[in-house]
């Protein structure tokens, strides 16, 4: 196809199965990952999107959490401590990109949860209105961006910024209501605001959420508690979004593959990162699922500062990933810091080529 497409189609063609121009990129450097890009020679006032011709996404969502006090608790050169509205208190570093050190958690049980689910309640002033008033259109209509309605809920959001990962974990073997009760709050409170968003007229093409189930080489907990306490939530969303002509792309990192042919029955349009680095074969997915299911990722982070060895790994996977469209390019999670400004234009470059159909 020699038409270049805008964002919006060229994401389209993928969710349909057929050709496009060529695959869409789309992925996530960390922010030190731009600071040594700027450094090498990337305009100081240009997104990396722009600079490097990649597929521009607008993403629309909402505050769901129990909005207990944010506050500064100790701010020094190297690091900020501060509690968030979901009630941990977490440091977080200012000189490199890494998840925030959890301190301590609000919320430690079903009774603390009492008092943050009556905060967790669906209101217009979760919605960020001016955001959505003075960039909707120009992202659809000048960027032709491809629109995505966030969901913030589930497992991973439970256990990484809610509650603690030791304490989730056990309460879904020995108290499975509490969790469920949990995972429906924050999704009834997410996509009430989504429908709210809608129907002021601000339509998106996809809905997408996080939910990371995996870690190297397994799952977090048992497919059987999947398929008791999420799997319904997963295809509550489905249905929702596909009543509206809208798909749904879950991001799970680690290796989710025995949780793939559960996504593939409830109808879950695509799957991201892919992660190779925890165990995930994106090829056999493709062979096994590529027939409904849209991939995105799935090339191997680690080689990504390694010029030779990136380049050979593109050339096995990607050709295979794009036949019959159903494939969005990225790395298996996000952009490290080790990638230099020249290694990342060559790695666009390859894919632009190789993506083409």
């Amino acid at each position: 196809m020699s038409e270049k497409l805008t964002s919006r189609e060229r994401f389209a063609r993928m969710y349909q199965h057929k050709d496009a121009d060529r695959v869409p990129i789309c992925d996530s450097p960390w922010w030190t990952t731009i600071a040594r890009w700027k450094r090498e020679g990337m305009p100081e006032n240009m997104s990396y999107i722009d600079y490097f011709d990649l597929d521009h996404v607008f993403s629309m969502g909402s505050d769901n959490s129990p909005r207990y006090e944010r506050k500064t608790i100790e701010d020094t050169e190297d690091y900020v401590i501060y509690t968030t509205q979901w009630g941990t208190t977490q440091r977080e570093w200012k000189k490199q990109s890494s998840t925030p050190e959890f301190i301590d958690f609000k919320i430690k049980d079903a009774e603390s949860w009492k008092d943050a689910k009556e905060r967790m309640t669906p209101s217009r002033d979760r919605i960020d209105w001016n955001r959505l008033k003075n960039n909707y259109r120009e992202s659809r209509e000048k960027q032709g961006a491809w629109l995505i309605g966030d969901l913030w809920f589930g497992f991973d959001i439970t256990h990484s910024w809610f509650i603690g990962t030791e304490t989730v974990l056990m309460a879904m073997v020995e108290d499975p209501e509490w969790c469920l009760d949990m995972f429906t709050r924050e999704l009834d409170v997410s996509l009430a605001a989504l429908e709210m968003i809608w129907d002021e007229g601000y339509h998106f093409d996809e809905i997408n959420w996080p939910d990371d189930m995996g870690y190297k080489n397994n799952l977090f907990f048992s497919v059987k508690k999947y398929v008791e306490l999420l799997k319904p939530l997963h295809k509550k969303v489905i249905d929702w979004a596909h009543q509206r002509g809208v798909v749904c792309r879950l991001h799970s990192c680690g290796d989710i593959t025995p949780l793939v042919p559960h996504f593939y029955e409830i109808g879950m349009d695509a799957l991201n990162p892919l992660e190779v680095k925890a165990g995930v074969n994106p090829i056999e997915l493709k062979k096994k699922y590529g027939d409904k299911m849209t991939f995105h990722g799935g090339i191997n982070a680690v080689l990504w500062d390694d010029k030779d060895a990136i380049t050979e790994e593109i050339k096995r996977v990607l050709p295979i990933m794009k036949e019959n469209g159903g494939y969005i390019f990225a790395s298996d999670h996000s952009i490290p810091d080790a990638v230099s400004l020249e290694n990342f234009r060559h790695i666009i470059s390859l894919v632009k080529e190789l993506g083409s159909y």
